[in-house]
C-alpha cells in the first residue's frame, strides 16, 4: 500500500520575503485582503505553529543578495552550477546543447557589479530553455532529427527578455519530439531520466527542463504546456510548475504544436522563483497577436513572508476538489496526498469542498482531436525545404515524403495522422468540430465552479512518475495520463502545480504534486496561496537523491 513518507534530503535553508501586499483582487479582495494584511484578533496563533519548519530557498534571491553584498561572485556561482550540471548530466540526460560562453556570461555580470552598474531582476541566474524555444545562439531542434542542427536567426520573445533581465540561458533541455509525449521518452535524441529515481520517467514533455530544475543543474527553466507538458512533470520530479493563461506570455519563437492550447510556462524549486521569472516573460508582445495586453501584477512583490503569516492565513477562501480526479483509475498513494493537502488547506482555513465537473472526462479525447488537428497543419512546415534536414530525391513528392518520414518519430507520424483524419472531408463534423462543442462545455463547466469557488485543487497527474520503457508499447495508457491536465488548457486557465508529498518508491519516495486551478489571469492568486502552503507544509524536503547529501 503507497504511504506518504518523508524524504530525508538536504533541508535548503530559509530565505524570507517581507514584501507588500497591495494590489487589488477583484471579486475576492476581501477574502485576500484579511489573507494577506492580517486577520482578526480572535485568531491568535496555527494550532501546528510553523516555526519547526524550514521555508523553502529562494535561489534568486540568494543569488542577488550574494552579488549586491559582493559575498560571492557571479562566476564563482555559474562554476558552481556548471559543475553540477556536468557531474549528474551523464545520468540525467536533461540536456541537449549546453552553452559554450556562460562563464563568460558570467564575468559580465561580475563587470556590472563592480561598476556600479543596476542589475536585472535574473543578473546571474542559469536558466535551462526547453528546446523548442527558438535560440539564437544554440540548435533549436525541437527534440526532432529534422531539424538535428537547426540554428533560428532569431531568439523568442521570452528568451530576450531573460536575456535583457541579465539571465544566463546555459542550455537547452531535452523534450518529447516537438511536445508530443508525456515521458520524455519521445525525444528524438535521448532519454531524461527521473532525479528521483533513474529507472524512472521525469515526465513530458518539459521532462528536461523539469528535471534540470529538480537536480539544481538550473536555477530555473522554461518550458511549454499544451496539455499539461509544464505540470505533470513539475509532479514527477518535485519541482514548483506555472502554466500561465493563454495569451499572458507570447509565443513567438515557440515551435508551434498546437496554437490554441499552447503556453509558456515556468519551473522553480520554490514559488518566489517562479513569480520572479514569471514576471521577465510576461506581457503583450507585437509579434504574437494572440498575446493579451492585461498589465502584469508584480506577483512577486505580493508574497508574504513565513514571519508575517498569522493564525488561519487562508481564511474564507473557497477551495473546489475536483471529484472526478480521485476516483477510479488514480494510485490510491496519490488520492492520499492530495487528501492530506487539501487538509492542510482547511487547517489554514480554507472552505474546502468536493465539486463535480460533469464534462471532466470529455477533455482528453476533445484534446487529443484539437491538438493533433493542429498539429498536421502546423507541422506541415518541416519538409524539407523551407526547414528541416532534407532527403533528396529527383521527384518533389518523394523528397517531401523521405524527408518527413526519415525526420519525424513515430509518434509524431502517428498525432500528424489522425489531425489529418480529423480534419478530412466527412470527418469534420464528427470528429473536429464535435470537440469545439466539448472545448465550449468545459469552458462553461470551469466557469460555473469559479463562481463558486476562489481556485480548483486536483492531482497533476494520476500517478507518480513511472518506469522508464513501461507505457512505450501502450498509447493509449500514456495518453490516460493527461487526465487531469487537458482540460485547463483547452479552457486556457491558469494553473500551479506545488508538491505535498511523497508515496512508495524510489531510494526515498516519490514525489507528489497537487494542481491549483484559477480563473483566467489571476496567476497572482495562485502564486499567493502556494506560496503560503509551501511555507507552511510539515516536514518535506524536495532535494532529491543525485543532489548527495550537500547542495554543491
Amino acid at each position: 500500500m503507497p504511504f506518504l513518507i518523508q524524504s530525508p534530503r538536504l533541508l535548503l535553508p530559509p530565505h524570507r520575503l517581507p514584501l507588500p501586499f497591495s494590489r487589488s483582487l477583484g471579486r475576492s479582495d476581501a477574502v485576500f485582503r484579511r489573507l494577506f494584511n492580517g486577520v482578526s484578533a480572535a485568531s491568535a496563533t496555527l494550532s501546528s505553529p510553523p516555526t519547526t519548519v524550514e521555508t523553502p530557498f529562494s535561489e534568486i534571491l540568494s543569488i542577488r543578495d550574494s552579488l549586491l553584498s559582493h559575498r560571492r561572485t557571479a562566476s564563482e556561482i555559474a562554476g558552481e552550477y556548471r559543475d553540477r550540471l556536468h557531474k549528474v548530466e551523464p545520468q540525467l540526460h536533461s540536456f541537449l546543447h549546453v552553452s559554450e560562453t556562460a562563464m563568460q556570461e558570467a564575468e559580465a555580470v561580475d563587470q556590472m557589479v563592480a561598476a556600479g552598474r543596476e542589475l536585472g531582476p535574473l543578473a546571474g541566474v542559469f536558466v535551462g530553455v526547453k528546446d523548442n524555444i527558438c535560440t539564437v545562439d544554440m540548435p533549436s531542434t525541437g527534440g526532432s532529427e529534422i531539424l538535428k542542427d537547426y540554428r533560428p536567426a532569431y531568439d523568442a520573445t521570452v528568451v530576450t527578455r531573460l536575456r535583457d533581465a541579465g539571465a544566463i540561458v546555459v542550455g537547452k533541455t531535452n523534450l518529447d519530439e516537438f511536445g508530443m509525449g508525456g515521458s520524455t521518452e519521445g525525444s528524438g535524441f535521448q532519454v531524461t531520466a527521473n532525479p528521483w529515481d533513474l529507472s524512472r520517467v521525469p515526465g513530458g514533455s518539459s521532462g528536461g527542463s523539469a528535471a534540470a530544475v529538480s537536480a539544481r543543474q538550473c536555477v530555473v527553466s522554461l518550458g511549454s504546456d499544451t496539455g499539461g507538458s509544464v505540470r505533470q512533470p513539475a509532479s514527477f520530479c518535485g519541482v514548483v510548475g506555472m502554466k500561465p493563461t493563454y495569451g499572458r506570455v507570447s509565443r513567438f519563437g515557440l515551435m508551434a504544436y498546437a496554437s490554441s492550447l499552447d503556453a509558456i510556462g515556468c519551473f522553480g524549486s520554490s514559488i518566489s522563483d517562479v513569480a520572479i521569472l514569471l514576471n521577465v516573460i510576461s506581457g503583450h508582445d507585437k509579434f504574437d497577436s494572440t498575446s493579451s495586453k492585461r498589465d502584469v501584477p508584480n506577483f512577486a512583490e505580493e508574497l508574504v513572508s513565513l514571519s508575517n503569516i498569522e493564525a488561519k492565513p487562508l481564511k474564507g477562501l473557497r477551495v473546489g476538489l475536483i471529484r472526478e480526479t480521485i476516483g477510479a483509475g488514480v494510485d490510491a498513494g496519490v488520492v492520499s496526498a492530495i487528501h492530506a493537502a487539501g487538509s492542510h488547506l482547511e487547517h489554514l482555513g480554507c472552505v474546502l469542498n468536493e465539486v463535480s465537473l460533469p464534462s471532466y472526462s470529455l477533455g482528453l479525447p476533445a484534446y487529443y482531436i484539437l491538438a493533433s488537428s493542429e498539429a498536421s497543419s502546423n507541422l506541415s512546415r518541416y519538409d524539407g525545404i523551407r526547414f528541416g534536414n532534407q532527403v533528396g530525391s529527383e521527384e518533389l513528392s518523394s523528397l517531401y515524403g523521405n524527408s518527413r518520414a526519415n525526420g519525424f518519430g513515430d509518434e509524431v507520424k502517428m498525432r500528424i495522422l489522425m489531425g489529418t483524419y480529423a480534419l478530412s472531408a466527412g470527418y469534420y463534423d464528427a470528429y473536429y468540430k464535435r470537440a469545439q462543442q466539448v472545448r465550449t462545455l468545459i469552458q462553461k463547466c470551469f466557469k460555473d465552479a469559479m463562481n463558486e469557488n476562489d481556485i480548483l485543487i486536483s492531482p497533476a497527474a494520476p500517478t507518480a512518475a513511472y518506469k522508464i520503457g513501461e507505457k512505450t508499447d501502450d498509447p493509449l495508457a500514456m495518453y490516460a495520463g493527461d487526465i487531469m491536465t487537458v482540460n485547463v488548457n483547452l479552457a486556457g486557465l491558469p494553473a500551479l502545480v506545488v508538491p505535498c508529498g511523497f508515496v512508495e518508491g524510489g531510494q526515498v519516495g516519490l514525489p507528489v504534486g497537487l494542481q491549483m486551478i484559477a480563473s483566467a489571469f489571476r496567476e497572482d492568486i495562485l502564486l499567493k496561496v502556494g506560496h503560503i502552503f509551501e511555507q507552511t507544509r510539515q516536514g518535506y524536503r524536495f532535494v532529491p537523491p543525485i543532489c548527495g547529501d550537500k547542495y554543491s
